[in-house]
Formats: C-alpha cells, sequence, structure tokens
C-alpha cells in the first residue's frame, strides 16, 4: 500500500533514503522509482541485510542507483549532505533474521530529526511500525510523540491503523513537508 501511495511522489532524478534497508523490497522500490538519473541512499546495521538487498539490486541491474551504508540510520547526517526528496523507515527487525536486533527509539527518534531537517518541501516520510515485539511499543510511542510534536505549518502528519487485524498489526505513518 505504501509503494501504491509513494508511485506518484518520487520522480526520476529524485534522491531518497531508505532508513531501514531490510530485506530490501524497500530499496528496490525506490531505486526503479528514481530511474537511471536518480539516487537511494540506504542503512542498515546488519551485513546480512545489505548483502541481501545487494544481490536484489544486482539482479534487477539497478545497483549503480544504490548506494548501502552500514551504519545506523541514526548517523545519516554523516553521508547525507544534500537536501532528498523523501525517507521510508520499516521499524522492528529483519525478518527472518535475529529478532533481538531491533531499531530503537533513541536512534530512530535522532533519524527523523536528522531526516526532517534534509527534507525538500513536498518531500515524504513514510514510517511502518511493527511493534509486537519487545521495545516495540516504546519505539512506537516515541514516535508518536516526535510527530504529534512537529510543528503544523511545516508538516503534515498522519497515521493509518489497520481494523480487522489481530494482535498487533503495523502502524503506518505519513509525512509531508510543506
Amino acid at each position: 500500500m505504501v509503494h501504491e501511495i509513494l508511485k506518484g511522489k518520487i520522480r526520476e532524478g529524485d534522491t531518497v533514503v531508505d532508513a531501514t534497508v531490510g530485506n530490501g523490497n524497500d530499496t528496490l522500490f525506490l531505486a526503479r522509482a528514481v530511474g537511471k538519473t536518480g539516487k537511494v541512499i540506504g542503512f542498515d546495521i546488519q551485513k546480512k541485510a545489505l548483502h541481501q538487498t545487494q544481490n536484489k539490486l544486482i539482479q534487477e541491474a539497478l545497483a549503480d542507483r544504490v548506494l548501502l551504508i552500514h551504519d545506523s540510520h541514526s548517523n545519516m547526517d554523516q553521508y547525507i549532505k544534500e537536501p532528498i526528496h523523501g525517507a521510508m523507515f520499516n521499524l522492528g527487525y529483519l525478518p527472518q533474521g535475529d529478532k533481538n536486533i531491533i531499531t530503537k527509539a533513541d536512534t530512530t527518534i535522532e533519524a527523523l530529526k536528522k531526516v526532517c531537517s534534509l527534507l525538500l518541501t513536498g518531500a515524504f516520510i513514510t514510517i511502518i511500525s511493527y511493534w509486537g515485539h519487545q521495545g516495540g511499543l516504546e519505539e512506537k510511542e516515541a514516535v508518536e510523540d516526535f510527530l504529534t510534536k512537529l510543528e503544523a505549518k511545516k508538516y503534515i502528519c498522519a497515521k493509518f491503523n489497520y481494523l480487522n487485524r489481530e494482535g498487533c498489526p503495523p502502524i503506518i505513518y505519513f509525512l509531508q513537508r510543506l
């Protein structure tokens, strides 16, 4: 669903961030969306995630559009100096990976602060919070607190909840810079 919404927002030549590369599906989507002249900058703390993503990009002949960085998204300001057109976050743990390695509230909020400072007018952030694991509720609450406090004259923030799923279904947040 998030990909469908973003198809109309990302253009050829854009620079976008995949703040949590994970299994590479968002990175692949972004690489296709930015076209031959665009750039995707992806972050993950797990080499396994970066390796899997690199392999997917090579198979699709899209690796030249993507810079993969083995570091926390909270350090993105060390790598990104130019304004960006958007960013995607998937919070939780790497599917089929070590469930003890999770995104955490403090580094996610730091990353969100930094990515907000990089956004061009009209740029977006999507955040999917998979919060049904140990530490997930704390991170979800921190994200919501952060988004709620953003200046309404500069940002539009929205939240999408699934109503007909059991357990702790993912929550999707959308942010646009005005």
